[in-house]
């Protein structure tokens, strides 16, 4: 089963939890054991599994990646002005693949799934597919 979600992300960027749509998915799929594959369809966005406790994380991620990659710099030729945001969605990835046991995602205790916006705000989407087996 494929499903679509819409999201509206509200700064340049950022990380927003996305797990609890994914729980969603899984409990409509019907599906007790497999695998969930979750896509961003976006070239300045990504997916990630990361820390879901504490929000500090985020942030720190978020800043290693603006020190890695900033907005501004001088050997960007892309006349949109958000190569940036291009590299760090290559860097992240496009998506993630996570076991579903006894109808409930395979998560480590800290874990969470992000959409990781890098070009925002904007209105975005991701896709989930439940994969039984």
């Amino acid at each position: 089963m494929l499903q679509k979600f819409a999201i509206r992300t509200t700064v340049r960027s950022g990380m927003i939890s996305i797990t609890e749509q994914v729980r969603e998915a899984i409990r409509q799929s019907g599906m007790r054991d497999g695998l969930v594959a979750v896509y961003c369809p976006h070239t300045t966005a990504g997916i990630t599994v990361n820390e879901g406790a504490y929000p500090e994380v985020s942030g720190d991620f978020l800043r290693y990646l603006d020190q890695l990659c900033p907005w501004e710099h001088a050997i960007f030729r892309h006349g949109e002005g958000n190569s940036a945001a291009h590299i760090k969605a290559g860097i992240v990835g496009a998506s993630q693949m996570i076991p579903v046991a006894g109808g409930k995602l395979a998560l480590g205790a800290w874990q969470a799934i992000y959409f990781c916006e890098f070009d925002g705000p904007r209105e975005r989407n991701f896709l989930v597919k439940t994969i039984a087996g």
